[in-house]
């Protein structure tokens, strides 16, 4: 009976994790954490960058049912809200032309709409990316209709 129980202490000794395991588990962790962190948080920024294209397609094809309707784009006065209710002074208008009020984009500023553009006979519109500002590289840069 002795034996048994002096048997059972070791096997439940060897059977335990040391310091040093913990410790390098904790390492190996941390390591995959450094190298994977990064790229998944730039996955998130790249995933904005697409959702304002799109967001600016949703907007573009509003735009052409609204001009095909009433025969002309809304003036930059009467902005993308033309699309929601009806301005002043058109007729034909047969919206709302989005099913869902305006979303900011993905940064949560307001589109520039343009009309008339400067890029052609369609409106511009523009999200002035992560800093809200004009220009700008990477994440910063502008997302546009013309583009």
């Amino acid at each position: 009976m002795n034996r048994r129980i002096r048997r059972n202490a070791r096997n439940s000794a060897r059977a335990g994790v040391t310091l040093i395991e913990m410790l390098v588990v904790v390492v190996i962790i941390a390591v995959f954490a450094a190298v994977v962190g990064p790229r998944l948080l730039n996955q998130g920024d790249k995933a904005r960058v697409v959702a304002a294209k799109q967001q600016i397609e949703n907007l573009q094809l509003a735009l052409g049912q609204y001009h095909l309707d009433t025969g002309a784009y809304p003036t930059t006065e009467q902005g993308l809200q033309a699309l929601r209710t009806q301005p002043g002074g058109v007729n034909q208008w047969h919206g709302p032309y989005l099913q869902k009020d305006l979303a900011s984009d993905p940064w949560g500023h307001a589109y520039v709409y343009k009309y008339p553009g400067e890029h052609g006979d369609e409106p511009d519109i523009i999200s002035y990316g992560a800093d809200g500002q004009p220009g700008g590289t990477d994440l910063n840069a502008d997302v546009v209709s013309w583009k």
